[in-house]
């Protein structure tokens, strides 16, 4: 099977079921999210490795799986994890640097790239059982339409970067981090964005959710998340470059790695979830 036919079969079986979870929610999509959070946060620490860190990488693991199962549990209720977790949890990983690196294993180091391996993985995926549940969003119908928002914003940037890089890229736009980013093509996958994002909330997003945007606050919902979306990518790559690897692991056919796939919802969903509490209005 070649490549392409491998992304293909891959996004043929993937989407459908993203797509499902999405719309059941709870438990299921916790559970869901807490595996990518798991799968993303052993790619990052494989990352930094190669770079010379060598990060608590069971304990990082285990942290970010558990960042969306707290998530859930605060939504049902059944316990509401304070910033005094968060302390603990970095005392906790202070004491194992301690006993397991000493002062020569650099331990600030350690457990600083533990530590943002958590936020970078599980924080962030966990902004979309957030806006599944967004105060606004009411009943499976509307939480799904509006998770898929910042999901159909993220494809389109990438999509409108590929077509417009391919058609019209000629200047480079950060050669030392990704060779194959152009100009062209960032601007045209910010303008795809914009275009696509006014076009979901006045016919998926008004009509499934009840909810709309002001025009302008479409444009900007759009230039925003297409923004972010870029550097999210960027800021995979930088990672990779670091490492001196293409992938993030080879976990996908054709894909790559989990984090390959994924590198730009971990900034458009929180980004996204920022936004969508000032821009949202119900729909007319």
């Amino acid at each position: 099977m070649s490549e392409f036919a491998k992304r293909v079969t891959f996004a043929v079986i993937a989407a459908p079921t993203l797509l499902g979870i999405i719309w059941v929610g709870g438990a299921p999509l916790a559970a869901l999210l807490s595996l990518a959070a798991a799968i993303g946060a052993w790619e990052f620490y494989r990352l930094a490795i190669p770079g010379g860190s060598v990060p608590l990488w069971g304990h990082g693991v285990v942290m970010s799986a558990l960042v969306p199962l707290f998530v859930h549990a605060r939504f049902l209720g059944l316990w509401a994890p304070s910033i005094t977790i968060l302390v603990l949890l970095v005392l906790e990983l202070l004491t194992v640097a301690l006993w397991a690196r000493g002062s020569q294993g650099k331990p600030l180091e350690v457990v600083g790239a533990t530590v943002l391996g958590v936020f970078y993985t599980g924080a962030t995926l966990s902004f979309a059982y957030g806006i599944r549940y967004h105060p606004y969003a009411i009943g499976a119908l509307a939480g799904a339409s509006l998770v898929a928002l910042p999901i159909v914003l993220t494809w389109a940037t990438d999509t409108g970067a590929f077509a417009f890089g391919r058609a019209f890229g000629r200047r480079k736009l950060m050669p030392s981090i990704s060779p194959n980013k152009t100009v062209a093509g960032a601007v045209g996958g910010l303008a795809v964005t914009v275009v696509v994002s006014v076009l979901y909330v006045r016919f998926a997003l008004q009509p499934f959710a009840g909810l709309a945007m002001r025009w302008w606050g479409a444009v900007l919902f759009g230039v925003v998340v297409s923004v972010a979306a870029q550097v999210g990518d960027l800021v995979e790559s930088m990672l990779k470059r670091e490492a001196g690897v293409k992938d993030s692991s080879h976990l996908i056919p054709g894909t790559g790695g989990l984090l390959d796939r994924m590198d730009s919802l971990l900034f458009t969903l929180p980004i996204g979830y920022s936004l969508l509490g000032w821009l949202l209005i119900p729909a007319p």
